[in-house]
């Protein structure tokens, strides 16, 4: 199961997801981030601490938008991922396409420098 909640914060829209990212629910995933993409919000941040699992049609989710973020200048950033949902991504090396951060200070660190 996974809930995910959308929260705008500062200079920032926030997805934190909620449980499981499985083929049964990634589109409610890719609907999301469609939609704060569409919304023309330049910084989206994911928060993974309650992220327990992420499959391929998940990671595949985030790996459609890759284009689409650098052709509109956004920033996109997953943090607090546990170690092993992090290791998923770098196994699949999107740990070097994704900016992964471990704690939501650092995240909002990066923005600042940007």
């Amino acid at each position: 199961m996974l809930t995910i909640s959308k929260k705008q914060e500062d200079n920032h829209i926030l997805l934190i997801l909620d449980g499981q990212v499985d083929a049964s629910n990634s589109v409610e995933l890719d609907e999301a981030i469609n939609e704060v993409v569409k919304n023309d919000h330049k910084n989206i941040f994911v928060d993974g601490n309650k992220l327990s699992y992420i499959s391929s049609a998940g990671l595949g989710v985030f790996m459609s938008y890759l284009e689409e973020f650098e052709e509109k200048n956004i920033h996109f950033l997953i943090y607090g991922l546990s170690e092993k949902v992090a290791n998923v991504f770098h196994i699949l090396g999107l740990d070097q396409l994704i900016t992964i951060k471990p704690s939501r200070d650092e995240a909002l660190e990066t923005i600042h420098e940007a």
